[in-house]
């Protein structure tokens, strides 16, 4: 978790610095106003390089972590000791850098630090949602059931990151062979089909309009490939720096939910995301408060974010959660009648994992629909690329086959 550096204003007007963690700038402004002070000032700190076990080499991704606490659980539930399940987790586990951190891990709570302090250590594997239901299974005494609950939800955003990515691929590869036929035929094969025809003795302004085109294409490529790669490399580095600053996330999460056909998509996938997270804390036992901090540093989009910290603002005046949601555009009228009713009803976390089922069924169905209209689009792409490149090649060669042809006729009279 990033810690910040502030300068704050207190009820008698003296000026105090400090430091805090928090997800993100807003989030820990929001909680020094909370407390009744005046922000002055926030800035970031940078923390200092210290070599943490398995740091910097590999990944540890959802589903090892899905299997980490599958197992977890079920040591737990058997009555094994915590310092014994994360010993053999240890052993157990195929990921080199996870096996270093659990090792470290146990350290840590055989010198008498609780497991969810201990994972604090690793915001990049062990995330906020992570730590939070291990801290409530702990308090509560059922770290097991936690444990459980987390490894499901892992599952289900392992499951629908897989289903988007499979979605994608098919595009993705075909355009990328489109892409590579065509530069194939316009880069190797077009140049030597042009000086063949000049070899016979066309002139090139005697080529058709296509051949003319394909041809200035061509040249544009091979003389400018080195200049138009460094200004695309370059567009890629300052777009990834721009949607670093808080201006371009914002702009960047925005234009996400408002692009059409996959603005769609990627609101429902907020909306599904928003539900099962906000929904698991609150079945583990996490205050609602906390429960939506944590839920706006994991939503992954600065508007629904926002959205969710203003509803958090709204209950800590006695608001319920529902008119704020509403109020931000973001949350169709059924999320929120069915947040409304779960919170009048006492039974928010279950309405909440409704929601998350809907929206996954719905990411499901538009992916399909994605694909299928997708698929057909791509084939015609394809087929109307290559079939103008070898329209175009193939003209002027019937031309001069035509322009033969007629000449051997007059010579014959």
């Amino acid at each position: 978790m990033p810690t910040f550096a502030y300068t704050i204003r207190d009820q008698t007007g003296a000026l105090r610095k400090g430091s805090g963690e928090a997800e993100s700038e807003n989030i820990l402004a929001r909680r020094l106003r909370e407390q009744g002070f005046q922000v002055a000032s926030i800035k970031q700190t940078k923390a200092p390089a210290t070599k943490k076990p398995g740091g910097g080499f590999g990944r540890v991704g959802l589903t090892d972590l899905s299997i980490f606490c599958r197992q977890f659980s079920t040591m737990i539930d058997a009555g094994v000791s915590l310092v014994r399940c994360l010993s053999v987790l240890a052993e157990q586990t195929a990921n080199n850098k996870l096996k270093a951190i659990v090792l470290d891990i146990q350290k840590e709570v055989e010198a008498g630090q609780t497991l969810s302090a201990s994972m604090r250590k690793y915001p990049r594997v062990f995330s906020n949602l992570f730590v939070g239901l291990v801290r409530a299974g702990e308090v509560g005494g059922v770290l097991e059931e936690s444990l459980q609950r987390l490894s499901q939800f892992l599952e289900k955003d392992v499951e629908l990151r897989r289903k988007v990515k499979s979605a994608m691929t098919y595009p993705v590869i075909v355009m990328v062979v489109a892409t590579a036929i065509v530069l194939g035929l316009v880069l190797f094969i077009l140049p030597k089909f042009m000086q063949l025809f000049t070899d016979l003795g066309m002139k090139p302004d005697s080529f058709p309009v296509m051949t003319k085109m394909l041809m200035d294409f061509s040249h544009f490529v091979l003389n400018n490939a080195i200049p138009v790669g460094i200004a695309v490399i370059i567009f890629v580095v300052l777009f990834k720096m721009f949607i670093r600053t808080k201006f371009g996330k914002r702009m960047y999460d925005r234009f996400k939910l408002n692009v059409p056909v996959f603005g769609n998509l990627n609101h429902k996938i907020c909306l599904a995301r928003f539900s099962r997270t906000l929904g698991t804390l609150l079945v583990s036992g996490v205050p609602i408060l906390q429960a939506l901090e944590t839920v706006a540093g994991t939503v992954d989009n600065d508007i629904i974010s926002e959205a969710v910290l203003t509803a958090r603002s709204a209950i800590r005046e006695g608001e319920r959660i529902g008119d704020p949601l509403q109020k931000s555009k973001y949350f169709p009228p059924m999320v929120v009648q069915m947040i409304s009713i779960g919170e009048e009803s006492g039974a928010l976390d279950q309405m909440l994992t409704k929601i998350a089922d809907f929206y996954e069924q719905e990411v499901d169905t538009a992916l399909a629909s994605l694909t299928s209209a997708i698929e057909p689009i791509m084939i015609v792409f394809l087929g109307g690329a290559v079939g103008f490149i070898v329209i175009a090649m193939f003209l002027p060669l019937v031309g001069l086959i035509q322009g033969l042809s007629g000449g051997g006729g007059d010579d014959e009279k």
